[in-house]
């Protein structure tokens, strides 16, 4: 199956919208109408940092989405992308959209001069990880969130 991965456009917003909350549902959450507005506006503002991206196929039309978004950090002037989001329709995982949507955004990193793309997952999204192990090094910090 062959898979393209590109931003979204305005016309995407109730696939994008869709993907999100199935994404966040898959963490046991959601979020207000203010928030889905908002992060869509952010997007597409051309003054913030925040990105997004689909992946298509021809067979299925748009199955998953990345977003992502810059941050400085202080051992280095450039800045790093975090992988805010990433998520794939169940019926086409296994297929090489995720892998897909991951490379694009280090393609955007290098294009943009990011010198690292990363990410968290839940320990135990094991389907994720087995694609996480295979592109990328699993970091030995914990989280503490307050």
């Amino acid at each position: 199956m062959s898979t393209t991965v590109r931003y979204v456009s305005a016309a995407d917003e109730a696939v994008w919208r869709e993907l999100w909350c199935d994404y966040l549902a898959f963490y046991e959450t959601s979020r207000g109408e203010d928030v889905y507005a908002e992060t869509w506006r952010r997007i597409h503002d051309p003054d913030e940092q925040m990105f997004a991206m689909v992946a298509e196929t021809p067979e299925h039309g748009v199955v998953g989405i990345v977003n992502f978004l810059y941050h400085r950090y202080f051992w280095g002037p450039e800045n790093r992308i975090y992988l805010n989001d990433l998520y794939v329709r169940p019926n086409v995982r296994g297929t090489g959209a995720g892998k897909a949507m991951i490379d694009a955004v280090v393609d955007h990193a290098k294009e943009h001069g990011c010198e690292q793309v990363w990410w968290f997952t839940a320990g135990d999204n094991a389907v994720a990880r087995k694609l996480y192990d295979g592109v990328a090094t699993l970091s030995p910090f914990v989280k503490y969130q307050v």
